[in-house]
């Protein structure tokens, strides 16, 4: 089964604990985005503002006592679009997500092969599937059993760091 549009909000307004996320790619290729990305790169801030929905909802599925988190496989150097969205994540972290990067520059990636997915409840699963270039295709749901995506979220969050502290090391 394909989400999209409203069924894909749901998916996450349903979830009742957690919404975890595996990132593997350096560039999303998002329409909505497009503009504050090439503002970004014209030397413009991502201001809170500009994402204040995401922002929002984090927040209030915080504030219910439901998590939401990611870990974000990247080689350095970053690519523009990573340099952006490490600038949004920093709004993320504010309103509450549990962002980490897993930092494979030097070093074989655990998850090679693995893409990118989310996780709600560590029991429903939704395959994330892109073009060669970031573009999104689809959000499938995933009818197999979800402890390969449990392990691959184990060693996710063991290989990674915390985003501050990733940063902290790129702004040294």
């Amino acid at each position: 089964m394909l989400l999209a549009g409203e069924d894909w909000r749901r998916t996450f307004d349903g979830m009742r604990q957690e919404a975890w996320r595996l990132e593997t790619l350096p560039v999303y290729r998002v329409p909505q985005e497009k503009d504050l990305v090439r503002r970004f790169l014209d030397g413009e801030p991502v201001t809170r503002e500009a994402t204040q929905p995401w922002f929002d909802r984090v927040h209030g599925y915080v504030a219910d006592g439901r998590s939401v988190g990611r870990v974000h496989i990247v080689t350095q150097p970053l690519s523009d679009y990573l340099r952006f969205e490490f600038e949004y994540y920093r709004h993320n972290v504010e309103a509450g997500e549990a962002i980490r990067i897993l930092d494979v520059t030097r070093r074989p990636n655990p998850l090679e092969g693995v893409q990118d997915f989310w996780m709600f409840d560590r029991s429903r699963i939704v395959l994330m599937h892109y073009e060669p270039d970031g573009t999104q295709i689809s959000r499938e749901v995933y009818e197999g059993a979800p402890e390969p995506f449990l392990e691959y979220q184990r060693i996710a969050i063991a290989e990674s760091v915390p985003f501050e502290e990733y940063v902290k090391g790129l702004d040294a």
